[in-house]
């Protein structure tokens, strides 16, 4: 077996770290051709990554422009261990209102550990939305590594 299929995730544990770790790292393709690399908070539904982010932020125009994006999450202090999940994917943007401030919302509990949100962090979360896009990332690839796995074996 290669070093590569020792370390590979399954899909149970892709989504338990997923669910797990708290921020996910979006690269966008730039105007210019450099990428744009950018941290956002998330959320999986049915296993997909979902983010909310300003409409006019410039990983939205880039997405407009070209909806293909790396998103990367990672963990470990050191190479013993070290894991992530690296997904090519498409986004999709949308803009609903309602949709966006559901997503918000959703964010923002997960964040507060799952507790109910109070009214001012619902009020903010509303506030926002107008001016905000959901994101759907679209799985169309997949990366994942655990050196947990290799028993401190290299």
């Amino acid at each position: 077996m290669s070093r590569r299929d020792q370390i590979k995730m399954s899909d149970a544990e892709v989504i338990a770290f997923l669910e797990e770790e708290r921020t996910v790292t979006c690269a966008t393709n730039g105007h210019d051709g450099w990428p744009h690399l950018m941290p956002l908070w998330y959320v999986l539904r049915d296993g997909q990554i979902w983010s909310w982010t300003y409409a006019k932020s410039q990983k939205v125009r880039n997405l407009e422009r070209d909806e293909r994006v790396t998103l990367q999450v990672e963990a470990g202090e050191t190479y013993d261990q070290l894991r992530g999940v690296m997904l090519r994917a498409r986004a999709v943007i949308h803009r609903d209102t309602d949709a966006v401030a559901a997503l918000g919302t959703e964010i923002f509990t997960r964040y507060a550990g799952g507790h109910e949100l109070d009214e001012g962090t619902r009020a903010m979360v509303a506030a926002q939305a107008p001016k905000r896009v959901a994101l759907q990332f679209v799985e169309e690839a997949r990366v994942t590594w655990d050196h947990r796995k290799l028993g401190g074996v290299y």
